[in-house]
């Protein structure tokens, strides 16, 4: 995966789980087995090709398998594998750390600081709570 010996381990882990839609998905996954159509459905804003590509991916990487049933339409699910499972205090980390941004996020903007976009890119860092 990674050619050069410096690199930095959280760049194999980003490789792996960056992008936009690889977090949504393995959140989705984390509980239980899904459908692809569950998984759209559930995933607002994701393509079609989006959603085939990330999860491609994802298996190709070893963190998710995929079922496949022999029938007609064919049923695909989707689900984290053993691999993957040990990226989940990884991904209750983030949520934890996105949950405590958006709290500050919101902090912020009652006292009238403003996010240039969305959550990131303060106006007014020199103000910010911590």
């Amino acid at each position: 995966m990674m050619q050069e010996k410096n690199c930095c381990p959280a760049e194999i882990t980003l490789k792996v789980i960056g992008g936009k839609w690889k977090l949504v998905i393995l959140w989705h996954l984390r509980d239980e087995v899904k459908r692809f159509s569950e998984l759209k459905r559930n995933i607002p804003g994701i393509t079609q090709r989006m959603l085939t590509q990330q999860l491609r991916e994802l298996e190709k990487d070893g963190v998710i398998s995929r079922k496949i049933y022999p029938q007609v339409p064919p049923r695909v699910e989707y689900s984290i594998n053993k691999f993957g499972t040990s990226l989940q205090p990884i991904l209750r980390s983030m949520c934890q750390w996105g949950i405590k941004y958006k709290k500050r996020v919101e902090a912020l903007e009652q006292h009238g600081i403003t996010q240039q976009r969305g959550l990131r890119g303060l106006h007014h860092p020199e103000q910010a709570l911590f």
